[in-house]
């Protein structure tokens, strides 16, 4: 049998690319199966959005895990043309990351609370954040802490799973991000896609969608002509933490008339829902021509150059 020698840079490359994968979805199994593995780092984002805080992570999170502020450590940032909600420069994205005790080697499990399909939007949106900064080795727990806490002793009532309490202290490492321009939509792609065949999702309640609600920073009500409606709620089960199968999700596309295998942008208001939408389209049902519109709403009401289709008009 010839031997065929594999020259170590490719070699190099493939076991990276291999290292670095990771499920989008982990369970509770997984997470109990993996606390205290090197190289794992379980990011708990509980937050204002869930009604909890950091007291809640002090009080009880998974061994090991890391907390961060979602709203107020600089995940988001209001861009130059004053829309808030927007990408972070990537130097402090960088920064951010390297200071939670995050490298470029780290598997990281994104661990939201877990409640509703509200606060598991702060799960995807980190995770989106991570893989728009090129880093693939990163899951989102699927139910959350909820889900990871659900299990509880028949007598004292108390969780079974493994908790820990206090704050996690880390050393800081140094994450560089390689930035995924393409993983972005514009302003100018989504007018483009306006008079293409690429689908607009709309992932806000109905009630925006339809112009009878608005979100208070938005300058108008409605949404932008040919989006179709894909309400942030129907992504999870009864609108909880925990995500529907991958056959329901693609029933709910086919209702709705949107095809899981075409150009597809997710919009919202600030890119908060939307990554729940990117997230089912670009890493369940594994459309990766699905890009996320960071400006949505709150970006595109403030042109009054840019139409906008209010389907219900109050008086």
């Amino acid at each position: 049998m010839k031997k065929i020698i594999v020259p170590f840079g490719l070699a190099m490359v493939s076991f990276m690319s291999a290292a670095f994968a990771a499920e989008p979805l982990v369970d509770v199994e997984w997470v109990k199966n993996n606390i205290g593995k090197p190289g794992i780092v379980f990011l708990d984002v509980r937050g204002k959005l869930a009604g909890k805080s950091k007291a809640d992570y002090l009080r009880g999170h998974i061994p090991g895990a890391v907390w961060t502020n979602y709203l107020k450590d600089g995940w988001r940032t209001k861009d130059a043309g004053g829309t808030a909600g927007q990408l972070a420069p990537i130097p402090k994205l960088e920064k951010l990351i390297g200071g939670l005790g995050i490298d470029n080697s780290s598997h990281v499990v994104v661990v939201p609370n877990g409640g509703k399909a509200l606060d598991v939007g702060t799960g995807t949106r980190i995770y989106w954040t991570f893989k728009v900064l090129g880093h693939d080795n990163v899951s989102l727990l699927n139910g959350g802490m909820v889900a990871y806490m659900k299990a509880v002793d028949k007598k004292s009532k108390k969780p079974i799973n493994p908790l820990a309490k206090g704050l996690t202290k880390v050393s800081a490492k140094t994450f560089k991000a390689s930035f995924r321009k393409e993983m972005l939509a514009t302003k100018e792609d989504v007018k483009r896609a306006m008079k293409s065949s690429t689908a607009l999702v709309d992932n806000r309640p109905n009630s925006q969608y339809v112009g009878v609600n608005r979100h208070r920073l938005a300058k108008r009500f409605g949404t932008i002509p040919s989006a179709k409606n894909f309400p942030e709620n129907w992504m999870t089960v009864n609108g909880g933490g925990s995500f529907r199968k991958k056959l329901t999700l693609a029933k709910l596309y086919d209702t709705i008339g949107i095809k899981t295998d075409a150009e597809q942008i997710n919009f919202c208001n600030t890119g908060h829902w939307a990554s729940l939408g990117w997230f089912v389209s670009h890493e369940i049902m594994g459309n990766k021509k699905s890009k996320m519109y960071d400006g949505s709403m709150l970006e595109w009401s403030a042109d009054k150059g840019l139409p906008i289709e209010q389907k219900v008009k109050l008086q």
